[in-house]
């Protein structure tokens, strides 16, 4: 039955890499000394590579895989404002005065990548179609109401609540009990935009190397040696930008993020008139569980990425993909019988505070911990975090004086996730 899911020539690998295939950046030497090294090419390491060559500053990129190997090409393509806790879970660990800035800077973000993409007319099919968030159960629905008419008027996004009774102008389905609408959410070909931020960033004068891990880093006078795989290299500053994908490298950012495997499919091509009807806004959409869904129309409308949190450790997209294709049955029963086309995943990196974070630590400048939202984030932070490196007075951010937070014992092993994903799956189920 799990081999029947699956179409012909079906792949395990990013439904993205068809229409944004990794791009070759291999090198043969590496220049001796720059004055930016950054780790990593996504979307941060992208961004903050602009800035700083913008800013005259020579910059090398470094990335172990091919360039946006990680989550940069691998996730939904969602964009919202992204910062999860709310205004009253932020003044209750901080003052107002952060927790109003904390929350400003996911509006930030959303208009800032929006602004990005028009004015650097990024062919990355970009539409603000809006986001519906799907209430799993009545409970949700009220808490998600009153969630959001408590939020102060000048940070809340704008949205409008959607019954159950009129569900069904958002999504053909019975499976939730109404949600909410933002309608200045968006959506992008993350792959594509990648590839704009790649064009970007070179274009500015930085240069980006794929295949040469770092292999090592030493502090060095008012600087660092950084050995690769190509050699090494002298950089007065040196920026990491490897989110989910940080290791033991860097062990104090190591112990600071939470790699969490999340896993999408893409269904074969669909009648269109098929999929305007299961989903007839074209909204992005996610739901109120805590192992959330996530799910999308691709950009031609034909197919339905349909992702999730289903798996702790499995790293075999196909093993994960009939747990995608359940829930998704679930969600809308005439897509039982439809087959899988591509199955991937990739790690996103959480917090223990569900923040993103940027700042400085013993030397290193990072950005990073986008806690599964990082389209518009690590676009917003990259670019942050290259001024901060450039010493520019806008690159502040009222994130700068919020402590990165670890756990005792915690090493980079979330050992903790197997029986969190338990209790996180029973409290789903359950109507509260």
């Amino acid at each position: 039955m799990t081999e029947s899911i699956f179409a012909a020539g079906y792949k395990n690998e990013s439904f993205w890499w068809e229409d944004a295939p990794r791009p070759e950046r291999r090198a043969q030497t590496l220049p001796a000394k720059v004055d930016v090294l950054v780790i990593g090419s996504g979307y941060t390491g992208l961004m903050a590579a602009r800035e700083t060559a913008k800013g005259g500053r020579s910059t090398l990129v470094l990335d172990a895989e091919a360039a946006g190997f990680g989550c940069s090409s691998r996730n939904g393509g969602q964009v919202s404002t992204s910062i999860k806790p709310t205004f009253g879970e932020l003044s209750g660990r901080h003052n107002e005065q952060i927790a109003h800035g904390i929350r400003r800077e996911g509006l930030n973000a959303l208009g800032y990548i929006g602004d990005l993409i028009t004015s650097e007319k990024l062919d990355c099919d970009w539409a603000v179609s809006g986001r519906f968030h799907a209430a799993h159960n009545p409970k949700q629905y009220e808490a998600l109401g009153k969630s959001l008419a408590g939020q102060p008027k000048d940070l809340a996004s704008p949205y409008f609540m959607v019954p159950k009774a009129e569900q069904a102008k958002e999504i053909d389905s019975p499976f939730y009990h109404g949600g909410a609408v933002y309608p200045t959410h968006g959506a992008l070909h993350p792959g594509k935009y990648h590839l704009e931020l790649l064009r970007l960033a070179e274009a500015a004068g930085a240069q980006v190397v794929a295949y040469c891990p770092v292999k090592g880093l030493e502090k060095d006078g008012g600087g660092f040696t950084v050995s690769t795989a190509l050699g090494k290299v002298q950089a007065r500053d040196v920026i990491v930008a490897t989110n989910g994908y940080t290791g033991p490298l860097t062990p104090w950012h190591r112990r600071r993020v939470i790699p969490i495997g999340s896993y999408i499919i893409a269904t074969e091509e669909l009648p269109l008139d098929v999929t305007a009807r299961l989903m007839p806004t074209n909204r992005m959409i996610s739901d109120t569980r805590k192992l959330v869904f996530y799910y999308r129309l691709s950009p031609d409308k034909k197919r339905i990425l349909f992702g999730g949190r289903v798996a702790y450790k499995e790293n075999d997209p196909k093993v994960s993909a009939p747990r995608l294709h359940y829930w998704m049955s679930l969600i809308f029963p005439e897509l039982q019988s439809v087959k899988v086309t591509h199955s991937w995943m990739g790690y996103v990196a959480y917090t223990f505070d569900t923040l993103p974070h940027i700042g400085r630590q013993d030397g290193l400048w990072y950005a990073m911990g986008y806690c599964g939202s990082g389209v518009s984030l690590a676009t917003y932070f990259g670019m942050k975090i290259g001024q901060q490196v450039l010493g520019k007075a806008e690159g502040q951010s009222p994130l700068d004086n919020v402590r990165f937070q670890t756990r005792p014992l915690y090493e980079g092993n979330p050992w903790f996730l197997a029986p969190s994903i338990f209790y996180y799956r029973i409290k789903d189920s359950l109507p509260i």
